[in-house]
């Protein structure tokens, strides 16, 4: 029993840890939460979590293990990913520009497009994490122990993307609350080229990186 509580206590502390550190989904959530409001922030985290759902996959599938030897597919995904992160930092200024061209920035803003618009950002940007992929194969590999009944690792699958969508929510809550939206919305067009250029910094990191 004591090795069970150790295990899952040991994942538990290892998901927050890898969960609230900064990284590309930090970076979309806050783009999107800044530039679209808590709806769109909020579909970001659970996109974020649905993409989760692919390492969970993979993983519970034996792929991970695959994954792990045949390097060209981590490097496919990381270029993918830095692509993806560069053209939404890209984005970001385009947007920008697009928002002065009108008074208010919301002029003809369909919520429910934004939304859906919003979830694919975080479900793709999560998907193509290589960050996330080593995560879940070096969690499963090296700390779940093999014998691990299956029924007991999509528990910690799921876990593992209650805490995505957990942290993600509260982030995106938190950027637009009335007491920080005022600030925020002072300084947007900066905050909005600061977010763009982390994006753009972030994926050309990852494309770099060995």
């Amino acid at each position: 029993m004591m090795q069970w509580e150790t295990q899952l206590t040991l994942i538990g502390v290892i998901t927050i840890l890898a969960v609230i550190s900064p990284g590309p989904d930090f970076a979309v959530t806050t783009r999107n939460s800044l530039m679209q409001g808590r709806r769109s922030g909020l579909a970001t985290a659970a996109g974020i979590a649905s993409g989760v759902s692919v390492h969970i996959v993979y993983t519970l599938l034996g792929l991970g293990y695959v994954m792990a030897e045949a390097v060209w597919l981590l490097e496919a995904m990381k270029y993918c990913g830095a692509a993806y992160l560069i053209w939404l930092g890209v984005a970001a200024f385009r947007t920008q520009q697009q928002n002065t061209s009108t008074k208010t920035g919301q002029q003809g803003f369909d919520a429910s497009a934004s939304s859906g618009w919003a979830f694919r950002n975080g479900f793709v940007c999560n998907a193509l994490n290589p960050k996330t992929a080593l995560f879940f194969i070096a969690l499963f590999t090296q700390v779940v122990d093999p014998a691990t009944p299956a029924i007991v690792q999509i528990g910690l699958g799921i876990f593992i993307a209650a805490v995505h969508l957990l942290w993600f929510s509260i982030v995106a809550v938190l950027l637009t609350h009335p007491r920080f939206k005022a600030k925020f919305d002072r300084s947007k067009s900066w905050i909005e080229r600061v977010v763009g250029i982390c994006l753009i910094g972030l994926g050309a990191k990852l494309a770099l990186s060995s």
